[in-house]
């Protein structure tokens, strides 16, 4: 890894024959009260000689490695006396460098590691000390933390990237892990989740936790949203951040402590995931293994993740309310004509792999217009809406329940038994549940219904053939008196 870059301005850095010498004798710093001026500045300020012996260092930077201002004084002492050595490996390697190129660096970056992994950025600027014959004594460095200042970068460089994927209509699971992950590189020691609210059951559900314990996002998916239930569902239930620095004695994890405490997920920062129209969408949090409350920082960087995780959830969530607009019956829910054609097709073709039946039934409402005229357009919609649920609630899973629009409704019996008398079984029970009273706001009516079916492949072998043959059989079923369900002739005399 290169540990610092040039930055060059106004030009090429000049070259070592060109580049003028510096030589300031420590009795001239001292003499002239710089010491006192370079112990007030914020920067880190050194010189060493070309064997790493530190001369002078000034409060700031004996600061950043854990001293007092007056620690050098009267010691020869390198870095490996001054700081832990993965850091002093860092910093001794980088101006054995900068001696062995006999080239002054200006405004160099440098990410420096520490023992305990995490890393710190830093700019410093690094001259080559000479003496009256040019031959270098040793170097001056003056450098300040840019940490933040990178960490806002990247962050910055983050969301931009985040957003493309929103933008690209990339899975949302995906967003939501990479969202996390990115939390992740830029903080130290912490991982991160994202649970995704089920509004239904005021549940929450794992979205993303691609490096937290997958036995710990097992045991908490589906957390319930309320005051003591951990950092999320308590977040989640007060709309604001919930910030636990100890999971094993807070009251708010008395019932996950079991869960957490295997995996030594020691604190829990979280904050509710908002969207359009003040709406609660989830929760994003970070586990540290570190008895702490979040910084400042981390905050920071907590908001801007769960400001992503929102727009993304947000843009999802329109995404499909868009498509099941497009595709379903806003009166009934049930699938309209548009996404009908798709399903039956689809259900004509695994029929004929797997060489089985399918039913298609066409429903009429009788006499549908006299309620309209008697009752009110209202009353028509919660006679329409009542009819959809019975329907619903008497087929199976496998089934696929249609609007095909006004008081018109169709069924595909896309897995039935081999016996088609089964089917008409089915339907008779399904014009029983129709003909059971219907409330509506003048108290309550009676409807009937006529049902006509058609059979794949004895009926047709296309969609539209087996519809129209079923929509006959439906209006031979209103003229043999209604409230009845038709079929070919041989399966209606069996019936």
């Amino acid at each position: 890894m290169e540990f610092y870059k040039m930055r060059e301005e106004n030009g090429p850095i000049p070259s070592t024959s060109s580049a003028p010498s510096l030589q300031i004798p420590m009795s001239y710093i001292h003499r002239h009260g710089l010491t006192f001026l370079l112990d007030n500045v914020p920067e880190m300020v050194f010189i060493k000689d070309c064997e790493g012996r530190y001369e002078y260092m000034n409060a700031a930077a004996l600061a950043s490695l854990g001293h007092e201002r007056d620690y050098l004084d009267g010691r020869t002492l390198t870095i490996f006396d001054l700081a832990p050595k993965q850091v002093a490996d860092c910093i001794d390697r980088l101006d054995r460098r900068i001696l062995s190129n006999n080239t002054n660096v200006y405004d160099a970056e440098e990410p420096i590691a520490a023992d305990d992994g995490t890393t710190r950025w830093y700019s410093g600027t690094r001259i080559i000390l000479r003496d009256e014959e040019g031959t270098p004594v040793g170097l001056a460095g003056v450098s300040r933390e840019i940490t933040l200042t990178k960490r806002q970068e990247t962050m910055r460089k983050s969301h931009a990237a985040l957003l493309e994927m929103i933008v690209k209509g990339k899975p949302l699971k995906d967003i939501l892990a990479a969202v996390v992950r990115e939390v992740e590189s830029l903080l130290d020691h912490v991982c991160g989740s994202v649970l995704l609210l089920d509004e239904k059951t005021a549940l929450l559900h794992n979205g993303a936790a691609p490096s937290l314990p997958k036995e710990y996002v097992s045991k908490v998916d589906g957390v319930p949203v309320g005051p003591t239930n951990g950092s999320c569902g308590t977040a989640a239930f007060r709309r604001e951040p919930v910030y636990v620095s100890d999971t094993l004695e807070n009251p708010l994890w008395a019932n996950y402590v079991e869960a957490v405490k295997p995996h030594g997920l020691r604190s829990c920062w979280s904050t509710p995931v908002i969207g359009n129209n003040n709406v609660l969408l989830g929760t994003f949090a970070l586990y540290s293994k570190a008895v702490r409350m979040p910084t400042e920082t981390e905050k920071e960087i907590i908001d801007m993740a769960t400001n992503i995780a929102g727009i993304a959830i947000d843009r999802r969530r329109a995404e499909e309310c868009v498509h099941y607009m497009a595709h379903h019956d806003p009166l009934t829910g049930l699938s309209n004509r548009n996404l009908f054609w798709g399903q039956f097709r689809r259900a004509l073709h695994e029929a004929k792999r797997e060489g089985r039946l399918v039913a298609i039934t066409y429903l009429d409402v009788d006499k549908f217009k006299q309620i309209n005229d008697l009752h009110g357009h209202a009353a028509g919609d919660d006679v329409l809406r009542a009819i959809a649920e019975r329907i619903t609630k008497n087929v199976r899973a496998s089934d696929i329940a249609v609007r095909l629009g006004g008081d018109e409704f169709a069924i595909i019996f896309s897995n039935p038994k081999r016996d088609e008398a089964g089917v008409m079984t089915r339907l008779e029970a399904i014009r029983q549940a129709v003909q059971e009273p219907i409330a509506i706001s003048t108290g309550a009516i009676t409807v009937t219904c006529s049902m006509g079916t058609a059979f794949y492949p004895t009926d047709g072998t296309t969609p539209e053939n087996l519809l129209a043959r079923a929509d006959t059989a439906m209006y031979e079923a209103k003229r043999a008196g209604r409230d009845a369900a038709k079929a070919g002739p041989e399966v209606g005399n069996a019936a």
